[in-house]
């Protein structure tokens, strides 16, 4: 997919390396195109690598996809350049009266906070009721997913007495839903976190679908309004090394942490980690963005209720 990023943004060159194809605006501007509007709130940290992981994924159908960056107002960075973040993000009040078919929501290492302790879990609420009347669908990533949950539905999340932490095989429990096809019955996803929700709390919501799950990692994928909302607990989008880098950096701090399981070949780190997982990511990206922003959003992106 021919991606429109914002001129000089440092995934453009990473990922031309890769041979992924993304243009930049000037390029973009000469195809007689309407690309999806897709914005993605980003709460990690390293916000570079996320957004990195994200167009990667993002890249892999033959739709042309305008982006953009949407940072948190009263929150600054301490693991991104102050240049980049005034440069490539802009705050939500900036984006508010605009329309978009697609809008993604990432991870942030909060889950052992109470959802109201967080510094800007008012200004985080204002921006998902927007994103109901605003955007088409929304993706929620990992803590994002939790915090919707709860938000929307009031669906509570628990503490973990261990992180989950590692790749996972999980089971699709709704074969015939469009984010689905192509995918096999059984498939792999990374988790890093430190709670969870639970499937008979989802269950007793009648709004929300139970889509796949995990005998080791729990709920996995659930959906709202259609897949207007797509709630995702893991990190699909993690690249091979993600997991290795958050091992390695807890073991520098001198945290008791254990292993991801399931990752690295043998169980040895030394022997680096079994990528199992890309293709299924890919394809739950593509799907997400044929069936459920490209094919629901309208022409005329006013029209979005």
């Amino acid at each position: 997919m021919p991606l429109k990023l914002p001129d000089k943004l440092p995934a453009i060159e990473i990922l031309k390396n890769e041979n992924i194809f993304v243009m930049d605006t000037e390029r973009a501007s000469h195809q007689d195109i309407r690309p999806l509007r897709i914005v993605v709130l980003n709460l990690m940290p390293v916000k570079l690598t996320t957004e990195t992981d994200l167009i990667r994924l993002l890249s892999n159908t033959p739709l042309q996809i305008e982006l953009k960056f949407m940072k948190i107002k009263g929150h600054t960075s301490k693991n991104t350049p102050v240049e980049h973040m005034k440069v490539f993000y802009e705050t939500f009040e900036s984006l508010k009266d605009q329309k978009f078919d697609g809008f993604i929501v990432t991870g942030a290492p909060l889950e052992q906070m109470e959802f109201t302790d967080v510094e800007y879990w008012d200004e985080l609420t204002e921006i998902l009721d927007w994103a109901r009347t605003h955007v088409t669908s929304s993706l929620y990533i990992c803590w994002a997913a939790l915090a919707a949950l709860n938000h929307f539905y009031g669906i509570p999340k628990y503490g973990l007495d261990e992180k989950r932490f590692g790749v996972f095989r999980h089971t699709v429990l709704r074969e015939y839903v469009p984010l689905f096809r192509g995918f096999d019955d059984e498939f792999y996803a990374p988790h890093s976190r430190h709670s969870e929700v639970r499937r008979e709390d989802i269950l007793r919501v009648p709004e929300l679908e139970l889509l796949s799950e995990s005998d080791e990692a729990g709920v996995f994928l659930v959906s709202a309004r259609h897949g207007r909302e797509i709630f995702i607990t893991g990190h699909p989008e993690y690249s091979p090394y993600t997991l290795d880098t958050e091992y390695r950096r807890d073991l520098d701090k001198g945290l008791d942490i254990a292993k991801p399981r399931h990752y690295y070949r043998d169980d040895d780190p030394d022997k680096g980690p079994l990528d199992r997982w890309r293709a299924h990511a890919n394809l739950l990206y593509s799907n997400w963005l044929n069936y459920y922003v490209y094919q629901e959003t309208p022409y005329n992106l006013q029209e979005i209720k």
